[in-house]
């Protein structure tokens, strides 16, 4: 199975004396269509969320406010991000089993989903994470 690696996008941002603006276009700029849109905020200190991969579901993972780290583990290698800008968006691809954690008291965590929730679409057991996408 090809390992399709989730990555960092820089985002231009536009702006002026009034304030700064990004644009966010899907098939542009977030590389897929989104059909949901849900955002994490008043995460209390210490607690880890995700711990989980996915199928089929893309995201695009942007810190509008705030910050917070996200590890990411698609078994060939691990990695730590750490989200500080709503100009900078992690593309996250289906095969990375994804944390998210140290959240800052301010952090707003935008989160765009190629596809509708469904509960079969999510793996939540490292083991079987493994069996899925190891070699």
């Amino acid at each position: 199975m090809q390992t399709i690696i989730s990555k960092l996008v820089n985002m231009e941002s536009l702006g002026d004396e009034r304030g700064q603006l990004t644009v966010l276009e899907e098939n542009k700029h977030i590389p897929f269509e989104f059909k949901r849109v849900f955002y994490i905020y008043g995460t209390i200190s210490g607690v880890r969320r995700g711990f989980h991969a996915h199928y089929k579901t893309r995201q695009a993972l942007i810190c509008v406010s705030g910050n917070c780290k996200v590890h990411l583990d698609n078994i060939g290698r691990t990695e730590e991000i750490i989200l500080e800008s709503p100009n900078t968006i992690l593309i996250l691809e289906p095969n990375d089993w994804h944390e998210m954690y140290d959240f800052s008291p301010d952090c707003v965590l935008l989160v765009l989903a190629s596809h509708l929730y469904d509960s079969e679409d999510y793996i939540r057991d490292y083991d079987k994470f493994v069996e899925v996408y190891g070699e």
